[in-house]
Formats: structure tokens, C-alpha cells, sequence
């Protein structure tokens, strides 16, 4: 409801009666003019009154699946900035996103845990360069489950005859998969242990086939494993030079039916209340 409209209607109302007062005209003439005055502004008055108030806006976040629990507590955080915007979240491996936004899925923003996807979604024509933003960093680490008895210790331990199996992300669609092979690469020992290997569709899914036993060991990103330390053990993090740097970049996409709110949250997720979250779940600011 405009209240300032409604008002203004009834300021109108009121001197439109004064001055269409039987005081000022003859009786006949002024009974006409005052119900001719009292009929405009009482429409006036109902159009301001029946007037719609702004829709709320539902927008579609595409972002990685290790983004889940701190983009959550950021829903809800947002809900207190702009109530009118709902949020509604799209989690899952990087690749498959970036697929699903290329057969037309309706995603208003697109956040991936490496910067190869959102190239790929630049180079297609779906995502303005000008508008990704390098925003968060992250760390690979090797995990176990808690209590293991086995002596891992190093990447190099994936070889030994006692880890049966190993848990890794898809690589052609989950990039902690990528930065795994880059990892296993660096050591010279990708071969021998892609022979024990099994693959997840997300990180979260090698999260908990390591802490279920599933696993032996598995290679995740240290903020995942931070969120299951009850369960499993951080063995040893990827040297840094051994992979390409972990950057999650986040863009609005060029289709986005909510463009403004698009951009809006994501100039929120670049604010130092978002980033105090990120920073409580273990992400790093890219400076």
C-alpha cells in the first residue's frame, strides 16, 4: 500500500469539499460540484489504495557443492538485507553446472570452485568478463577416517598395499578431481593409484565415503574436511605448487530475468559480512 499516495488523495478530497462549499455557490450548483469533487477524489483515493506493491524476486544460484553450508548461513543473512529477494540455491560439481546453464537451465548467478568453468561459460557467450569476480580461495588436503589404523602420512602412502581404496572427484566435471590428478601428477603417482580409485560426482560425496569407511583415503578441499573433523582426519595438504591455485569465482549471468538483484547479491557475497562467513568455513579472500 502507498500511503503517501492515499494521503494525498484525501488532502485533495478535503479541499475540493471546502471549496465546493454551499457556503461559496448556490445550493443546486454546489450539491453537484461537491459530488462531482467527492466522486474524483474518492476514485483517487482507491487507486492509491488498490494500487499492487512490488513483487519479491526469486533468484537461482548455481554454486559448488563445497559452498553449501556457508551459502546457507548467507540466505539467511541476506533474507535481513533485502526480505523482497528469495534465494534459491542449485548446489552441486562445477562441470555439471556449468552444463546444465549451457542447455538453458534458468540460473540468475554462477559461482564454481574453479576458475575453468566459468572461462568455458565466458567463452560461450553466457557470462560478461567484466562481471566474474575471482572471490575465494581454498586449500586440497588429504583425508582418512578418524580412526584408521593405517599409516598414512603423505600423498605418497596412497601406493601402499594397505589403502585398497582411494576417493576422488570425477575430474571431467568435479574440479577437486582436477586438482587431485594435478596433485597425484606432481608426485609421479597418478597411475598406480588410479587403480584403486573411485570417483564421486561432487567433493561432498568423497567426504563421506572416507568418513563412512567407504574409502580408505580420499582428496578433498580443507574446508569440507573441516566440516566433518569428527569423522575424519586431515592427513597432509597439497603442496601449492603441486596443482593450479584453487579460486572460486562468482558472475550474474547475461539471461538472468532478475539482473538487478543478480548483481546486488553479488556484491553482497563480496562484503565483509559474506566474508566473515566464508572465513568462519575456511575459505581465504582473494586479494
Amino acid at each position: 500500500m502507498k500511503k503517501r499516495g492515499m494521503w494525498a488523495a484525501l488532502f485533495i478530497l478535503a479541499m475540493l469539499i471546502t471549496a465546493c462549499s454551499p457556503a461559496a455557490q448556490a445550493p443546486e450548483a454546489a450539491e453537484k460540484t461537491t459530488e462531482a469533487a467527492t466522486e474524483k477524489a474518492e476514485k483517487e483515493v482507491t487507486e492509491a489504495v488498490t494500487e499492487p506493491v512490488g513483487e519479491s524476486v526469486q533468484l537461482t544460484v548455481s554454486a559448488a557443492a563445497s559452498l553449501t553450508d556457508a551459502m546457507n548461513e548467507l540466505k539467511e543473512i541476506y533474507q535481513g538485507v533485502d526480505p523482497a529477494v528469495e534465494v534459491t540455491y542449485n548446489f552441486g560439481a562445477s562441470g555439471a553446472l556449468q552444463t546444465q546453464i549451457e542447455e538453458g537451465a534458468g540460473v540468475d548467478v554462477f559461482m564454481s570452485a574453479a576458475k575453468k568453468q566459468m572461462d568455458a561459460l565466458i567463452e560461450g557467450g553466457y557470462v560478461d568478463a567484466a562481471e566474474a569476480k575471482e572471490l575465494l580461495r581454498n586449500d586440497v588436503v588429504l583425508i582418512q577416517k578418524k580412526d584408521a589404523t593405517g599409516a598414512l602420512s603423505s600423498f605418497e602412502d596412497l601406493m601402499k598395499d594397505e589403502v585398497k581404496t582411494v576417493a576422488l572427484g570425477e575430474p571431467e566435471s568435479v574440479p577437486v578431481g582436477q586438482y587431485s590428478e594435478e596433485i597425484l601428477n606432481f608426485f609421479n603417482i597418478l597411475e598406480e593409484v588410479k587403480v584403486k580409485t573411485t570417483y564421486g560426482s561432487d567433493v561432498r560425496q568423497v567426504l563421506t565415503w572416507v568418513a563412512s569407511g567407504e574409502a580408505d583415503a580420499g582428496i578433498v578441499y580443507k574446508t569440507d574436511a573441516i566440516l566433518e573433523e569428527e569423522q575424519i582426519q586431515i592427513i597432509a595438504a597439497a603442496p601449492a605448487e603441486s596443482h593450479k591455485p584453487v579460486i572460486y569465482p562468482v558472475a550474474t549471468l547475461k539471461n538472468s530475468t532478475h539482473p538487478e538483484a543478480a548483481k546486488a547479491f553479488v556484491e553482497f557475497l563480496q562484503g565483509e559480512d559474506a566474508m566473515a562467513v566464508f572465513e568462519k568455513y575456511g575459505f581465504g579472500k582473494v586479494e
